[in-house]
């Protein structure tokens, strides 16, 4: 019976309810019907103290920092840049949606959001130049899941705040492993470009002139990520503080460097901002709420004692993770995923010894790629809606993808060091 509300959630998932109104749903049957001993004002105190968290203030900040990009010619910039990079090795239009994935990171931190931009950007232009809809969509599709790995992803401040861990580690932690998903991606369109004759977008390699006058030209742009990383090593702003820092950067370039940002996008912004942050900040403070139960009833403690009854080695234990991972991420959206399990797996790590920076990291790389995979990817349906490619197209297309992306994790969760030393070397 202790279980029933983690049933009831995923029944009210698969109906179609959002996972926000499932948390919630679940957590007033348990304390309405269930357990009627916790009085109610505690469950809505529960409720209010959750919003009252003051890192969550990066969110909406980095949510508009996103927003304010695509209007204000910085998203621009950085794909001119990538072309000059990439643009003259074989499938050089896919190799630049790679990289400009990548480069996004810094700027956006959202799969969704990289994807539906580059599905109106980058896919009608290489549909023109031969590549199939499935492949453009697909490879649209698996680069985004480089973005929320790069800081300053949503995702790594969400889990940071679930498992008490530093967001400003998460943010230098993710640097490694979002470049080894782009590497692999980049080798797998290298071979099928060879394969299909998709040739080069450049006639030849740009040369250093060439590259040193797009880098400057893209430089406000390029300056953005590492900016943030160099103030917060000097200790000049915190990691909640960034937001607001990168908010104010994009105005400035924006208005007056690229002078792109015009009145009437302000609206648009605004809007995309309180939709973003609302979603988020809505699933997060449900599963406080639902976290709360999970106490209660020591659901972490009893599932930290199951799985350690089937191993106390730590590295067969990532295995099991990772294979219950991803399965569930074939189901389960990724913030949703993070929210429900990372409260149950963390508990599981720290008793093996595993650090939970690097924990953090696998479990979000995992679901990544479960937003590439039926039945319910987000990346899937988002990138398949805007390019109006077949499922059944963009399946066939994802699977050399999904299957590089999987090295790439598996590297990432069995070489620890790739992932924990620049964090240990900024900060000791």
């Amino acid at each position: 019976m202790a279980f029933l509300p983690i049933i009831l959630v995923f029944i009210l998932y698969f109906s179609g309810i959002p996972i926000a109104f499932a948390l919630l749903g679940s957590s007033l049957f348990y304390f309405g019907v269930m357990n009627t001993g916790a009085a109610p004002d505690l469950i809505l105190q529960k409720f209010i103290t959750s919003t009252q968290s003051f890192p969550l203030l990066a969110i909406p900040f980095f949510v508009m920092a996103g927003s304010i990009m695509n209007y204000s010619g910085i998203s621009a910039k950085l794909m001119s840049f990538a072309e000059v990079l990439m643009g003259h090795k074989p499938g050089g239009l896919a190799q630049v949606n790679v990289l400009l994935s990548m480069l996004m990171g810094g700027v956006s931190g959202s799969a969704n959001a990289d994807c539906a931009m580059q599905s109106k950007m980058l896919v009608p232009e290489m549909e023109k130049r031969g590549y199939s809809k499935g492949f453009s969509s697909a490879i649209t599709a698996a680069s985004s899941a480089v973005t929320p790995v790069i800081p300053p992803g949503i995702n790594l401040i969400v889990y940071a705040l679930i498992a008490g861990v530093s967001v400003g580690k998460m943010f230098l932690a993710g640097y490694v492993p979002g470049i080894i998903m782009a590497i692999a991606l980049m080798i797998t369109v290298h071979i099928i470009s060879k394969k299909r004759g998709y040739g080069a977008d450049r006639p030849t390699k740009a040369s250093g002139k060439e590259i040193l006058k797009q880098g400057l030209d893209s430089l406000w742009a390029l300056l953005f990520p590492f900016g943030i990383i160099a103030l917060l090593r000097l200790g000049v702003i915190t990691p909640s503080e960034t937001g607001a820092v990168a908010v104010l950067y994009c105005l400035i370039v924006g208005l007056f460097i690229y002078r792109q940002l015009k009145w009437e996008h302000v609206s648009v912004i605004l809007k995309e901002t309180v939709e973003g942050t609302a979603s988020v900040v809505l699933i997060i403070v449900a599963a406080n709420v639902f976290g709360y139960y999970m106490t209660w009833e020591r659901i972490p403690q009893m599932l930290t004692e199951l799985l350690l009854g089937i191993t106390q080695n730590k590295w067969v234990m990532l295995l099991i993770i990772n294979v219950l991972l991803l399965i569930l991420g074939m189901f389960l959206e990724g913030g949703a995923c993070i929210i429900i399990l990372a409260p149950l797996l963390c508990p599981v790590a720290q008793q093996l010894g595993i650090d939970l920076i690097h924990f953090g990291l696998v479990c979000i790389v995992n679901i990544m790629i479960g937003g590439l995979t039926p039945p319910f990817g987000s990346m899937m349906f988002t990138t398949c809606q805007i390019t109006g490619c077949e499922l059944n197209d963009f399946v066939k297309e994802a699977l050399p993808m999904m299957l590089a992306l999987l090295i790439a994790l598996i590297v990432i969760t069995y070489l620890p060091w790739l992932t924990t030393f620049i964090p240990n070397l900024v900060f000791g």
